[in-house]
């Protein structure tokens, strides 16, 4: 069974810790293990990044996961303009490793665009519990996030 979740986040620097959350809570609630730590520096990046350089003033950014089977995909989606660059940050840069490291975690990276906007997604493969009867992860959800 596919298991879908979304939610949206506002232009904040709060976002980024409740974004990490809100995946490893799915996650958890879908039984995907293992893998918490790379979803989490993950989420991160590419949630940074939307805040940093791709949400406009008074926009949402979107962070879409879903499960089918062992493969956990994992999309940051934000409505503006220009691509991600994966850059080579000199030894003394203080940013600009954020998409390397998330290329060395995840088991796929890419972009997808859209108009406006774009997806950045990551793709893990993952081991998950078998659920029992009435306990498969709620699908197709669309919640705004309440980070206060």
């Amino acid at each position: 069974m596919l298991l879908s979740r979304q939610r949206r986040f506002p232009r904040a620097h709060r976002s980024v810790p409740a974004a990490r959350r809100f995946a490893l809570e799915m996650l958890a609630e879908w039984g995907y293990r293992g893998r918490e730590d790379d979803v989490r520096v993950c989420v991160s990046e590419l949630v940074t990044n939307a805040l940093l350089h791709g949400v406009p003033p008074g926009r949402e950014l979107c962070l879409v996961l879903v499960g089918d089977g062992p493969l956990v995909r994992i999309e940051v989606r934000d409505s503006g303009s220009g691509n991600p660059e994966v850059r080579d940050a000199a030894v003394d840069d203080c940013g600009g490793r954020g998409l390397r490291l998330v290329m060395a975690l995840a088991d796929d990276f890419g972009v997808t665009p859209h108009r406006p906007g774009k997806s950045v997604w990551t793709v893990f493969t993952m081991d998950r519990a078998e659920a029992k009867d009435g306990e498969e992860g709620r699908g197709g959800v669309v919640e705004h996030a309440r980070t206060h």
